[in-house]
């Protein structure tokens, strides 16, 4: 019998918050948890997307291996670039 890891996907938008929870067998990756979730779903935009993923914060891949008590998080695109943004603000 398989150990089974319990682990979260996250995803957030300006107006909603998701977090599902799952168990999935070992060995299992990020893209396994996300296709599981049924995430790209509820969030038509994120279908047949390259999706940027982390993990606590921490950049990821697709294939990254899965322990017990992970969270996967899904990024969305910036629409401003950070640095940019400080520059304006600091011209004002």
């Amino acid at each position: 019998m398989s150990e089974l890891l319990a682990i979260e996907v996250a995803y957030a938008t300006p107006g909603r918050q998701t977090l599902i929870a799952l168990e999935l067998p070992a060995p299992a990756t990020v893209a396994d948890a996300i296709r599981a979730s049924g995430i790209q779903s509820r969030f038509p935009e994120l279908a047949n997307k390259l999706l940027d993923v982390g993990i606590f914060g921490r950049a990821t891949t697709m294939a990254h291996p899965l322990k017990a008590g992970d969270r996967i998080e899904i990024y969305r695109p910036l629409i401003h670039n950070p640095k940019e943004a400080r520059r304006i603000r600091a011209a004002k």
